[in-house]
């Protein structure tokens, strides 16, 4: 440690003079690539030696340096001076141990050069205390130490980053991080981030630091071999321009040239289509920027790119998650969120809002005999028709299958809405072109209002109870939920929490009503039928729980009960007339049963557990489940069949399958619908399909039975016709199974009032 004093004059050599100095060590002292030198301590301390690397070193002589004690402490940096000075004085003064200083010096050219210290205080024989040092050129090893830190800093913003988008920023703020910590780190006053907008032809700024606000999304640079961002993305690689002043591959931009940009270098953002962008770093004065500069800034490039095509990901997830596929529509999910916001703002602005309901007449006609194909053309194309019909800020969503759900906001009355579900209906007039044909299309509509404060769900199912409605009233028409569908609805969901308890309370039973011999009079079979006794409301009527139970997911458990029960039943009377011919049970299948895959599972159990004969069991589906999917019922039929059980085709002729569908089916038993054995004898047509259909029956070996049947003309009339059997009120209405068995146990009342056989 040097210090500043009176000048050195003709002060012999400190090492000179000492006796164990030869002139061998004083040129090996001389050789050493540092700086020897002894100094007297204090302010006025003066150079007694100093070596001769005081020239490499800090561009002075000898002769220089010692004739000038002050030029040690001019030539600290002055951001060192006083640190290094007031550690000295403490270090003199015994209030600091004696170490190493490093800091920086001005060359005498003006140069800086870093310098490691290496002092002890020695006291001389003449008793004064003076510094026995040496002054190292450590500058390389800094610029290392430096380098290796700013490399460092830099790992750590690229983490930071990567980090940040693992945290969900957003692509601007993330875009914002990666020019700013470009900038910071390889120390350049000016960055951007620039988007590539093929159809453009150009980049567009996105991000910037050091730029006026106004050039994000403003500054624009072409694509191509014009501009360095262009050439970069070109190129696919990293272009550095070292000094704009210079530079003859691209013109300087009239935006760099605004800001005053020297030196600058882009690498491209490169997604796995391709690049998407340019990030670049600005210098205002002339640099070069090495190839670890380049590395870093590619390197926050890659993180900013991986980060937008996952965000970029994300919302096309996003969107799938909340959109119909087929339609491009949202999706039930987004619309019941559109309707919480719609319902949270009627609140505050008192106005309304309407909700539709609307489902495509006809559909499932176009969707079986066309194909699902057809069926998806007719949605694609019906999608646009409708959203076409409203304004923009109304939403149309696609719930499934052919039902669209539409939120109207901000109306003033009923008609408002009125008017939007005519508009909507007007736009299904024309016709639709499918696999090269016209086909008319109408909707039905329901219309639910919105003051504020309902359910989002409850609203949807209103909306779709009143197109139900329209429905029923006929195809292409609307409905507007009221009080008395509310009430309706109501009463419906009050039978379906009763319906839940019925079975375990014990409240369903089984009436049975005869199948009747034409020939011999005998019950050769009985037809199932629940009941439901409510404790509070008496007798339910089927048609009215039967219903409800498909629609809640109650089918399924009631079903199965009455068929073990019916089972049940039927073995009881085997066994108390085991040497009479038995009397066979037959039980109703819904559609919704029919179409489950449970379905040979659970009748096979019953058998099992039952020990009924099969051939005692009969199973009816209508004729309209036939005509659904004959394929696929045809598939189940013969999987029951291969259990035994008889099948029955309940209702024939109201559905007008064909004799080709008939013939296809393992069918064992038709049965005549009681709309064509009321008009027997009166109505020509009746009669004459009545007639057909037994006379087709024997021609297929197939047994028919008459429902409906009410008449002695009626039984008359279908015995002349080779009616088999017969079911209806002129022989017994559905009655208890206690009656069964003692029509059974007497014989049946009605064979008192007419002989047989």
């Amino acid at each position: 440690m040097g210090t500043g004093g009176a000048s050195a004059g003709s002060e012999p050599d400190a090492l000179a003079s000492a006796p164990a100095v030869t002139p061998n060590v004083r040129e090996l002292i001389n050789r050493l690539p540092a700086i020897v030198y002894v100094a007297d301590a204090g302010d006025v301390g003066r150079w007694h030696y100093v070596g001769a690397q005081i020239g490499p070193i800090l561009g002075f002589t000898v002769e220089e340096w010692r004739r000038d004690p002050t030029l040690w402490a001019h030539s600290l940096h002055p951001e060192d001076r006083e640190r290094v000075i007031n550690q000295e004085a403490r270090i003199v003064e015994g209030d600091a141990g004696a170490g190493p200083l490093e800091y920086r010096m001005l060359r005498k050219d003006g140069g800086v050069v870093w310098i490691r210290d290496d002092a002890v205080l020695v006291r001389d024989e003449d008793g004064v205390e003076r510094w026995h040092g040496v002054l190292s050129d450590i500058t390389e090893q800094k610029q290392t130490e430096a380098e290796l830190a700013r490399r460092v800093a830099q790992q750590a913003a690229v983490a930071r980053l990567g980090e940040r988008a693992l945290e969900g920023a957003s692509p601007a703020e993330l875009m914002q991080e990666a020019v700013a910590r470009a900038g910071e780190l390889l120390d350049c006053e000016l960055g951007a981030v620039m988007e590539l907008v093929p159809e453009e032809r150009c980049l567009v700024m996105r991000a910037s630091v050091g730029w006026p606000r106004s050039a994000v999304g403003s500054v624009r640079a072409a694509t191509g071999t014009g501009s360095q961002s262009g050439q970069t993305i070109l190129r696919r690689s990293p272009v550095v321009v070292t000094d704009w002043a210079s530079e003859t591959r691209f013109g300087m931009p009239e935006p760099l040239r605004s800001v005053g940009a020297r030196s600058s270098i882009t690498v491209t953002i490169e997604g796995t289509g391709g690049p998407v962008g340019v990030l670049g770093t600005i210098s205002t004065r002339p640099r070069s920027f090495s190839s670890g500069d380049v590395d870093y800034l590619q390197a926050l490039a890659n993180v900013l790119a991986d980060a937008l095509e996952r965000h970029q990901t994300e919302d096309q997830i996003r969107h799938r998650s909340l959109h119909d596929p087929l339609t491009g529509l949202p999706n039930r999910v987004l619309f019941l969120d559109r309707l919480e916001l719609a319902l949270a703002r009627l609140e505050r602005r008192g106005s309304l809002a309407a909700i539709l309901f609307l489902d495509l007449d006809r559909f499932k006609l176009i969707n079986d005999s066309l194909g699902h194909q057809v069926g998806d053309e007719l949605l694609a194309a019906a999608a646009p028709r409708i959203k076409d019909a409203v304004r923009a800020s109304d939403t149309v969503a696609r719930f499934g299958g052919d039902e669209f759900g539409i939120l109207i906001e901000d109306i003033g009355d009923e008609r408002a809405a009125i008017a939007m579900a005519e508009r909507i209906a007007s736009v299904f007039t024309k016709p639709f072109l499918l696999a090269g044909t016209e086909h008319f299309v109408t909707s039905s509509i329901g219309i639910a209002l919105a003051r504020g404060g309902e359910r989002p769900e409850q609203l949807i199912h209103d909306a779709d109870s009143a197109m139900y409605r329209a429905k029923q009233r006929g195809s292409a028409g609307y409905e507007l939920y009221d009080e008395a569908m509310r009430d309706r609805a109501i009463g419906r969901l009050r039978v379906e929490n009763d319906l839940r308890r019925a079975l375990e309370r014990s409240e369903l039973r089984l009436d049975y009503q005869p199948v009747v011999s034409l020939e011999t009079g005998e019950i050769v079979s009985v037809e199932a039928l629940a009941r439901w006794d409510h404790p509070q409301r008496g007798p339910i009527d089927p048609g009215e729980f039967i219903s409800v139970a498909e629609q809640a997911g109650l089918i399924e458990p009631i079903g199965r009960w009455v068929l073990e029960q019916a089972c049940r039943d039927a073995v009881g009377w085997h066994r108390a007339w085991p040497d009479a011919a038995p009397v066979c049970v037959s039980v109703n299948l819904s559609a919704v049963q029919f179409s489950k895959r449970t379905l040979l599972e659970a009748v096979g159990s019953v058998l099992r557990t039952t020990g009924i004969d099969p051939a005692c069991l009969s199973l009816e589906i209508t004729e309209s489940v036939v005509l659904r999917d004959a394929e696929a019922v045809s598939d189940t039929l013969q999987e029951l069949k291969a259990l035994g059980v008889r099948l029955v085709l309940d209702d024939f002729g109201t559905d007008y399958a064909s004799l080709a569908v008939v013939t296809g089916l393992p069918i064992d038993v038709l049965k005549i619908d009681r709309s064509f054995v009321e008009g027997l004898g009166t109505e020509a047509g009746d009669t004459a399909i009545t007639e057909a259909v037994i006379a087709m029956s024997r021609a297929l070996s197939l047994e028919v039975v008459a429902e409906g049947v009410e008449t002695p003309a009626q039984v008359a009339k279908l015995t002349s016709l080779g009616c088999g059997c017969a079911q209806g009120f002129h022989f017994s209405r559905p009655v208890t199974a206690d009656d069964i068995t003692r029509m059974l146990t007497d014989g049946p009342p009605w064979r008192v009032s007419r002989s047989y056989g």
